[in-house]
C-alpha cells in the first residue's frame, strides 16, 4: 500500500527546513551558533550586568586593600559553599608556586572565616548577581599579575597545578594560555575519569571539553568572562566562551597532566558535561 503523499512530505519538509541549520553547524559548530544566538537574545541583561560589574569593581577597590602585584592571581568565585570554599582556598594556597595572590569573590552571600595568609584577599559583592562571569571579572579587575588562574569553590587543585602551567607558559616561544587535564570526581569521592583533550579550536566549536578551573592565561584586555545571564538551559557555559574567544588571538595549549580535582556535582549546573 502506498502511503499518503502528505505523510511522506512531512519528513522531507523537515529535512529541507533544517538544511540551513545543518550546514551552518557543519561550517561553524553548534557552540558558536548557540553563542551568537545568546548574544542577540541576552544582550539587554549583559548591559545591565556590565554596569553592576563596573560599580562593584570601583566600590571594592576603594574600600579594600589592593592585593600586591604577583606572578599569578588566582580568582575564586563563591556563593554559599563555606566548607567547600575553605578546601578550595587551601588547595590554592598550597601551590608550590608561592608568587601568587588568591582573590576570593563572594556573590553577595557573605564569607566564612578564611585562613590567615598575606596572599589571600576576600571581598563580597553588595548583592547577588547569579552570574559567574561577573563575579570572576570583578576578581580579575581587583588584582595585578602577569597571569590569571581560576578555581571554583567546589573544586581542588593538586599542589603542582600552577607550576605545570607556568612551566609551559614561561618557556621560550610558549603559548599565551594553557589548560591541564581534569580528574573528574563523583560526590562519593570516587573517580569517574580523566578529561584530557588537546586543544583544537575547530573541535572546541563542536564539543564542550574546556573548563576554566584548569585554565591559566596571560593577562590582557581580552581575558574577561561573558556577562550574559546564563540560566541552566543556556549553552554554552562561560568557560567555553572565554577560552574559545581568547584563542582567537592567542595561542592556547593543553597540558595532558591531571592537576584539577573537578567535582561532578549534580546540584550545580556549572558542572554538567
Amino acid at each position: 500500500m502506498t502511503a499518503a503523499p502528505g505523510r511522506e512530505a512531512t519528513p522531507l519538509t523537515r529535512r529541507v527546513a533544517r538544511a540551513p541549520w545543518t550546514l551552518l553547524k557543519a561550517v561553524f559548530g553548534w557552540l558558536v551558533l548557540f553563542e551568537a544566538r545568546n548574544k542577540v537574545l541576552l544582550a539587554p541583561s549583559a548591559l545591565g550586568l556590565r554596569r553592576v560589574e563596573n560599580a562593584e569593581a570601583r566600590r571594592l577597590a576603594a574600600g579594600h586593600p589592593s592585593p600586591p602585584p604577583a606572578l599569578v592571581a588566582t580568582v575564586i568565585a563563591t556563593h554559599r559553599r563555606p566548607e567547600a570554599l575553605l578546601a578550595a582556598v587551601r588547595s590554592a594556597l598550597a601551590q608550590s608556586v608561592r608568587d601568587q595572590v588568591v582573590m576570593v569573590v563572594d556573590d553577595g552571600a557573605g564569607l566564612p572565616e578564611l585562613p590567615d595568609d598575606p596572599r589571600l584577599f576576600a571581598v563580597s559583592l553588595a548583592s547577588n548577581t547569579g552570574v559567574a562571569g561577573v563575579v570572576r571579572n570583578v576578581g580579575i579587575r581587583l588584582t595585578r599579575s602577569r597571569y590569571v588562574a581560576f578555581l571554583d569553590d567546589d573544586n581542588l587543585w593538586e599542589p603542582d597545578h600552577l607550576a605545570r602551567a607556568l612551566e609551559v607558559l614561561q618557556a621560550p616561544g610558549g603559548p599565551d594560555g594553557v589548560y591541564t587535564a581534569l580528574r573528574r570526581v563523583l560526590p562519593d569521592g570516587s573517580e569517574q575519569d580523566v578529561l584530557s583533550v588537546p586543544y583544537d579550536r575547530r573541535r572546541a566549536a563542536r564539543e564542550s571539553f574546556l573548563d576554566t578551573n584548569a585554565f591559566v592565561a596571560r593577562r590582557d584586555r581580552s581575558l574577561h568572562f561573558s556577562r550574559l545571564r546564563r540560566t541552566p538551559e543556556v549553552l554554552p557555559r562561560e568557560d567555553w566562551e572565554l577560552i574559545h574567544r581568547y584563542a582567537r588571538t592567542h595561542r592556547v595549549l593543553h597540558v595532558p597532566h591531571p592537576t584539577v580535582r573537578y567535582l561532578m556535582n549534580p546540584a550545580s549546573f556549572f558542572t554538567r558535561w
